[in-house]
């Protein structure tokens, strides 16, 4: 097992085995707080989103913006998606 010093926060590399199920199982032991910690990690603001994602999703934005009446509300969309 690994400890990192929470005092004076040393930090090492460590390289390690593990699949996804094993994450799974992990993350579930771990509290509320924790898993938000975590949460936040994985999407910080340094998560780079490419540009063809984001023209895309401008495009898109666009489109809606000049074409309004082609827009569904959530509520009606959703019936068309669960049987």
């Amino acid at each position: 097992m690994f400890w990192i010093n929470k005092l004076n926060m040393e930090t090492a590399k460590i390289n390690i085995q593990i699949n996804f199920q094993q994450i799974i199982e992990a993350v579930k032991q771990l509290t509320p707080k924790e898993k938000l910690k975590l949460n936040e990690l994985i999407w910080d603001d340094n998560s780079a989103i490419p540009i063809e994602h984001q023209n895309l999703v401008n495009d898109r934005i666009r489109e809606a913006r000049k074409n309004p009446e082609l827009m569904l509300d959530w509520d009606e969309a959703s019936k068309t998606l669960m049987p």
